[in-house]
């Protein structure tokens, strides 16, 4: 983003202090022209940031973890002039399935969040009020040596079980061995994770075009200053 838009005023938001830490520690693309971007610690369902107030919005990898799409989306609806641009990629309910068939294996609890399918990310897009999307998905297989190096990766990203009815307790030591020897390996002793990754963007709206409501169709809102008045002069 810095290289795109040298002169731009760039603000990184995150919910993990060290993840803003670690970004404020790489200043390679600092020069005079180019200013250092802002951090600011916040949660991606409550922007600390004024209406209409940003440019472009770019989340890589985040909103997966949040299990409320729709407000999230709100929320960056709101942030985003109108004529804005949102990008953003986000994980999609193929993600993950070997670990996810590994503990159901075991259990019946969700122990790996349910990501929202493209469908559904396009139609919280809509609903929010976003306009022209435009969807596209992708797959990833990595290898990983055994199971808890992909564990390990999955917390080292930041990565946790979204979903409110998750399971609220430790899990045992027996319990994740079971796990471990339920996930499939593959021929050469490798474990193979699927990660099915969701590219979409969308435009902020003009003032007062219409929202979709969840029962169907459409309401418009607008200031009360734009309507004309038409008045009656005496005859």
């Amino acid at each position: 983003m810095r290289q795109r838009w040298p002169k731009a005023e760039l603000l990184a938001l995150d919910m993990a202090v060290p993840m803003l830490r670690e970004a404020g520690r790489d200043w390679r693309w600092y020069t005079p022209a180019r200013k250092r971007f802002d951090r600011v610690c916040a949660d991606a369902r409550a922007l600390p940031l004024l209406d209409h107030s940003i440019d472009v919005v770019f989340s890589s990898l985040c909103l997966q973890w949040v299990e409320d799409l729709p407000s999230v989306l709100d929320g960056l609806r709101r942030v985003l002039r109108p004529g804005g641009l949102l990008l953003f990629s986000t994980f999609g309910p193929a993600s993950l399935q070997e670990l996810r068939e590994a503990f159901a294996a075991v259990d019946g609890e969700p122990h790996v969040s349910g990501f929202a399918p493209i469908q559904s990310v396009g139609d919280a897009l809509m609903s929010a009020g976003f306009r022209n999307p435009v969807l596209d998905s992708d797959r990833f297989e990595l290898t990983y040596p055994d199971v808890p190096a992909l564990m390990h990766e999955l917390r080292a990203i930041g990565a946790s079980n979204a979903q409110q009815d998750r399971r609220r307790t430790l899990t045992g030591k027996q319990r994740m061995q079971r796990v471990f020897e339920a996930y499939p390996a593959n021929a050469d002793a490798r474990y193979s994770a699927t990660y099915e990754v969701i590219y979409a963007h969308a435009w902020g709206p003009e003032p007062g075009q219409p929202m979709r409501l969840q029962g169907g169709g459409e309401v418009a809102s607008f200031p009360a200053g734009r309507i004309p008045i038409r008045r009656r002069w005496p005859v």
